[in-house]
């Protein structure tokens, strides 16, 4: 089904430049649409971004300070955790249901976000 999505912007500010501002609301609703694709497929929890693939050194902090956070532990225990999982999601589950790795992954393959594994009693 198409729908279509249509942002009054209004003139620009320059006169004669036609893309502007469009270019801006084009970009913003983008945006949008793409913020809550992530949220619905399960990929943030709260307002953090929970399906980080660690592929390089930035990645990998970028996971640790995640799961540092949510599961409010020290660096070392979150780091750990995630070498245990290989994971956000997983070791977040790990480390605050206080499970193995292979059941953090196996309530994540079930569930399909965190909130959800968090609140399966096992």
């Amino acid at each position: 089904m198409d729908v279509p999505i249509e942002v009054e912007v209004g003139p620009e500010v320059i006169a004669g430049s036609t893309r502007m501002k469009a270019g801006t609301a084009e970009k913003m609703v983008l945006n949008m649409l793409s913020t809550a694709s992530m949220v619905r497929l399960g990929h943030v929890h709260s307002n953090l971004m929970v399906n980080v693939h660690m592929k390089n050194e930035k990645l990998l902090k970028r996971a640790i300070t995640i799961v540092t956070e949510v599961a409010d532990v020290p660096t070392d225990r979150a780091q750990a955790a995630l070498e245990a999982t290989g994971d956000v999601k997983s070791a977040i589950v790990m480390l605050k249901l206080g499970c193995t790795s292979e059941q953090a992954r196996e309530l994540i393959r079930e569930t399909g976000n965190v909130r959800k594994a968090l609140s399966m009693q096992r």
